[in-house]
């Protein structure tokens, strides 16, 4: 796990000197090393910087930029099968001087060529100079776990893990994309392939880009598609093969992701997904395994008793932390540095504190990422799935929406809090307003976009002020995916999962030097799950049916009878107290009228209401908080 960046300059304008401050910028990624390459060639100026987090082959055998004959590596990630493709390299010939992962990967590309990537499992972003060919290979991993960001323009290509990274070169021109503020304002992050600077894009998970130093023009291609597995034919085993199938792929999986010369520690959040990891691991494990959990005191938002009480049963060295609001304040300023965009998830606060705490005791942890989008477990899935039938019918519409409005929000809240536990919605309100929306639509695709929206389209128009062009969303969906559930499952794998919930981790740890690891994420485990029927995914009307099955025969059911709140923190109770602060600083009526970004007026209305206690939409607030935060930090 490290950090990556450099350029490709074909004016011939840029310099060490500026690589180096490029790489420096990263050093929290990767901390215990450093490296860079650097050539004047007749066509640009080449530079690779690294920044090194040491996790297997502690030596200086392991620094980078690595070389092998004509090609120069920089890498970030972990390739955990390299020691089954470096027997193979061995058997054709090669030989190895170190025992990392980036060794085998120079060497693998050096006989397969771009195809070395289909045998990698792992997360990984890298780029390989080969100057014989004259060209740059620039790749991304299937899942998007590991970042990489790139920016073109007038003959100068820069490339980077973090954008923040861009800013240390003189030509990298700062220019705002107000195309993305909508979408921004609608999801709560921006979506690939965009970023909120012009000229500046997210490389797309399972994508490479090919460059051509003599033509300085550059290709993108996609080389894993998760659409395709769904479009395969579908699995005809039994359950109980496929129950055997999945515990076998999950076991390799999670086995895989344990191999490190450092600690190796678990995010337990106490739900399905991180159980699982927890409790395959402890069980074949001689040692406790340390596992962390972040709590916290307001009623409703704390999962850390119920994470205990898994860490007990399964006997892990357990550590939980209480956050406080003075906690939270003091992460909030640093969230704009961490993310390099507006990013609206506010458990990015949560995922930051739980980092610094496992740090303190190891330097990997896996988490229980992605399990939702591959396993089928949102609840948006369910209650669309539930509601398809109104598309076609203007009548039964009529009759739900009318039996909606029936009940205001405080109601629902109140009648949401009255069912017992097992049945209780988190975040009802919201819940009940994108189901509204989503209703209220003529396709499947306009009702999953509606469900998956934080703030309603038409309210984001009056709160922007200036002319603009919303980019393509996540409404664009592959409709060759004939079950609709399932094009959702996919369409939230490429954009949810990746821009947001993998985001979220990957700054989180790395910007305390950190590496995080997502074994359901291994594609081995992704590709399978697609071609099992979703009758099986989504059974009894439970979601992850499969993964709670092979749950179950480590952790008993009782455990999971109430529905997990998310890695939520109580946004709404903290910003009229401690966070107040925040508010009337960056959300001044006449600081937002000077932005040109937002509509004042509106924005303070939303807040008076706030303030005298009526329900609003808080995202509103929090995205336009952290827009103006980040628009501080890097004085755009």
């Amino acid at each position: 796990m490290c950090g990556l960046t450099g350029f490709i300059d074909s004016h011939h304008t840029s310099s060490v000197v500026q690589l180096k401050a490029m790489t420096e910028s990263l050093q929290h990624r990767g901390p215990d090393d450093s490296g860079v390459y650097f050539e004047k060639t007749e066509y640009a100026d080449i530079g690779l910087g690294h920044q090194r987090l040491s996790i297997q082959d502690l030596s200086a055998l392991g620094q980078q930029p690595m070389a092998f004959k004509q090609l120069q590596l920089i890498f970030n990630g972990e390739i955990y099968n390299f020691l089954e493709i470096r027997d193979e390299l061995i058997a054709l010939g090669y030989t190895f001087i170190s025992q990392t992962d980036t060794e085998v990967i120079l060497k693998a590309f050096y006989q397969w060529g771009v195809q070395c990537v289909d045998k990698f499992r792992g997360m990984f972003a890298f780029v390989i100079y080969d100057q014989a060919l004259n060209k740059v290979f620039m790749f991304r991993d299937r899942a998007g776990v590991k970042p990489f960001y790139y920016y073109t323009h007038k003959g100068l290509f820069l490339f980077s893990s973090e954008l923040k990274a861009f800013q240390q070169h003189p030509k990298f021109l700062k220019q705002l994309n107000k195309d993305v503020i909508p979408s921004y304002m609608q999801f709560g992050y921006i979506p690939a392939p965009y970023s909120i600077f012009k000229n500046a894009y997210k490389l797309k998970a399972g994508h490479y880009i090919c460059y051509d130093l003599v033509k300085h023009d550059f290709d993108i291609k996609c080389y894993w598609d998760i659409n395709h597995f769904y479009n395969a034919t579908k699995n005809s085993k039994s359950e109980d093969e496929i129950l055997k199938d999945l515990e076998s792929l999950l076991t390799e999986s999670f086995q895989l992701r344990m191999i490190a010369d450092v600690p190796v520690g678990i995010f337990l959040s106490g739900g399905i997904d991180s159980s699982i990891v927890a409790a395959i691991l402890q069980k074949q494990s001689k040692q406790p395994l340390k596992t962390f959990t972040i709590g916290f005191n307001e009623s409703g938002y704390d999962e850390a008793q119920q994470a205990k009480k898994i860490a007990e049963y399964l006997n892990t060295d357990h550590t939980d932390f209480y956050c406080s609001k003075e906690e939270a304040l003091s992460i909030i300023p640093h969230l704009p540095t961490l993310y390099d965009e507006p990013f609206g998830d506010s458990s990015a606060i949560a995922t930051v504190l739980v980092s610094k705490l496992a740090k303190q005791q190891v330097s990997v942890v896996l988490s229980g990422d992605g399990g939702d989008e591959i396993f089928c477990g949102y609840s948006k899935y369910f209650a669309l799935h539930k509601t398809l039938g109104l598309l076609n019918s203007k009548w039964k519409k009529s009759i739900v929406l009318g039996a909606l409005t029936l009940f205001n929000d405080q109601q629902i809240y109140w009648l949401n809090d009255k069912l017992p536990k097992r049945f209780r919605q988190t975040n009802i309100r919201d819940k009940v307003q994108k189901l509204k929306r989503a209703i209220n639509t003529e396709h499947y695709a306009d009702m999953f976009g509606q469900a998956s929206s934080y703030i309603e389209p038409s309210r984001i128009q009056k709160y922007l002020q200036y002319d603009h062009a919303n980019v393509p969303d996540k409404n664009v969906m592959n409709l060759k995916i004939k079950e609709p559930i399932e094009a959702m499952m996919a369409l939230d794998y490429q954009t949810f999962l990746v821009d947001d919930i993998l985001t979220k981790v990957d700054r989180a740890t790395m910007s305390v030097g950190l590496e995080g690891r997502e074994p359901l994420l291994d594609h081995k485990i992704t590709e399978y799950m697609a071609q099992v029927s979703l009758s099986l995914k989504y059974k009894q009307s439970t979601g992850k049916y499969l993964l709670r099955k092979v749950l179950y025969k480590y952790v008993p059911e009782h455990f999971y009878t109430q529905p997990k709140t998310g890695f939520q923190v109580p946004l709404y109770e903290w910003l009229k107290g401690d966070l107040k602060p925040l508010l009337d600083k960056y959300l001044a009526y006449k600081r937002l009228k000077s932005g040109g970004i937002f509509n004042a007026a509106l924005v303070h209305e939303t807040l008076e209401a706030y303030f005298k206690g009526e329900y609003i939409n808080i995202n509103e607030i929090w995205f336009i908080l952290m827009f103006e935060m980040w628009r501080e930090e890097w004085d755009v």
